[in-house]
């Protein structure tokens, strides 16, 4: 049995396994939240309310308004 309980090299590598998993949950509930928590990604909005927004903020001119609304 060489000291490992009959199990051999395989028994001392499920730690790693277990780790790696912990990790990869942790990694994808923190991606998860940053997804749902970041500014400038306001669900619902499409292209065109955000041109709306900076038209009315004073941020373009009608001009640039116009154009880009054509191109949308």
């Amino acid at each position: 049995m060489n000291g490992f309980g009959g199990h051999g090299w395989g028994m001392g590598w499920w730690w790693i396994i277990g780790l790696i998993i912990i990790i990869v949950i942790v990694w994808m509930v923190v991606k998860g939240m940053n997804q749902s928590n970041s500014p400038g990604q306001r669900p619902g909005k499409s292209a065109l309310d955000i041109l709306k927004e900076r038209y009315a903020k004073g941020e373009i001119d009608k001009q640039e308004f116009e154009e880009r609304k054509k191109d949308l």
